[in-house]
């Protein structure tokens, strides 16, 4: 059996003092899009951003394409930030805002990264931006700047530059949360697409919609915890802990 992409082992996180993320166990398979779902100040963007190296976690261990974190306390390995540096070049992260640069045009904002980053060439970095652009309906839009697009597509347009780094992951930190409502499905369609092509996604979502619909697998936060997790399908229809139906009657 091959080995998860993603492995969380005992994760904790607390700010000031106050745990928010309480001991963390998850494992993620290749090619699936998870939706982690919960309430607001479970712990679901905190958990995120541990992913990406943005937080660093106070306990516990991360191993995301071969590439681990750990830490025991105040006590981290020598090679920790070597790693942490490896994990945000394999990582990509779109957030609720767009954080695109406002004085370059779309295609120089999905082309820059690898350009910079790993230094490919301007022309092939360009061209490269093109197909990605195309792939996520934007081609068309190349020439303009993030003022002149919707949100929502400057949120594809984000999701475009997170793919230009080839991440082995791609992490969403509720994507249309800052979109109007009518721009929601047209980044939404965009991730199913991507996860019809085998690509790894993880999505802190408040879509429930989207969740049962397009999530391969569904894993439920409450006070830092998972409650429980499994089959949009299941989790939807039947699930096994009280918080959880609680959770979705506000939204069912």
């Amino acid at each position: 059996m091959e080995p998860h992409l993603i492995e969380i082992k005992e994760l904790k996180k607390a700010f000031q003092g106050n745990p928010v993320l309480r001991g963390i166990d998850l494992c993620i398979d290749a090619g699936r899009l998870t939706a982690l779902i919960g309430p607001s100040g479970c712990g679901k963007s905190t958990l995120l951003r541990c992913l990406n190296g943005i937080e660093t976690f106070d306990e516990g261990r991360i191993s995301i394409a071969g590439i681990s974190l750990e830490r025991h306390g105040s006590r981290a390995p020598r090679e920790h930030r070597r790693s942490t540096y490896q994990l945000r070049r394999t990582v990509g992260i779109v957030f609720q805002s767009f954080n695109l640069f406002p004085h370059m045009s779309t295609l120089d904002n999905v082309a820059c990264p690898p350009m910079i980053v790993t230094r490919v060439p301007k022309h092939e970095a360009r061209l490269e931006a093109l197909e990605l652009l195309d792939k996520v309906g934007l081609r068309d839009k190349a020439a303009l700047f993030p003022a002149q697009l919707s949100g929502g597509q400057q949120q594809r347009a984000a999701i475009a530059r997170a793919l230009a780094m080839k991440p082995k992951v791609l992490l969403y930190d509720e994507p249309t949360s800052a979109l109007d409502p009518s721009l929601v499905d047209e980044v939404l369609e965009v991730m199913k697409e991507l996860d019809s092509e085998g690509i790894t996604q993880l999505v802190v979502t408040h879509e429930m919609r989207f969740a049962r619909d397009a999530a391969d697998k569904i894993v439920f936060m409450s006070g830092g915890l998972i409650v429980e997790e499994g089959p949009a399908e299941k989790i939807f229809s039947d699930p096994s802990d009280n918080r959880t139906r609680q959770f979705l009657r506000r939204y069912l």
